[in-house]
């Protein structure tokens, strides 16, 4: 048998956000604004995103890179379903993510959200068991500091 066939890892994200918990919660929960700080930009292209925001309800995010970036034209999929949701608290769910049909990692993440006088401790924790092919922990935890980047930009101009 050649090297490990799955690696894992573990990283928490704390930022915190000049929004109430309850935006910030909604902002996960409207599908509308997920939409737009979830899916958009990064040179990617979103070619189907649905959500069915309910314990036991999932996600869906299928997309592509655009011509010129790497692995332009490569379909990624993402499929998750929500383990946890408590309103205005916390938000869990379970992940796979696939790049051309063939899964690279799975995951589960938590979502909490903590009143501060300054608005909301967002408190983001990535559990993940990565397997041959996947980008690895440092890429996903760059992508979600990317990610959430965008969601605390989204929400402070609301």
């Amino acid at each position: 048998m050649e090297g490990q066939s799955v690696s894992h890892s573990t990283f928490v994200i704390e930022q915190t956000i000049a929004a109430a918990p309850e935006r910030v919660f909604t902002a996960f929960a409207d599908p509308v604004q997920k939409k737009i700080w979830f899916t958009e930009g990064f040179n990617k292209e979103s070619d189907t995103y649905e959500t069915d925001f309910r314990v036991g309800g999932s996600e869906i995010f299928r997309y592509h890179y655009r011509e010129g970036a790497p692995f332009a034209g490569i379909p990624f999929e993402n499929d998750a379903s929500y383990q946890d949701i408590v309103q205005d608290r916390r938000i869990v769910n379970a992940s796979t993510m696939s790049i051309g049909g063939k899964c690279i990692s799975a995951s589960l993440t938590s979502f909490e959200f903590l009143p501060t006088e300054a608005g909301t401790k967002l408190v983001f924790t990535f559990q993940g068991a990565f397997f041959e092919g996947a980008d690895g922990p440092q890429y996903r935890e760059m992508g979600w500091r990317k990610l959430l980047g965008r969601l605390t930009e989204q929400v402070s101009q609301q």
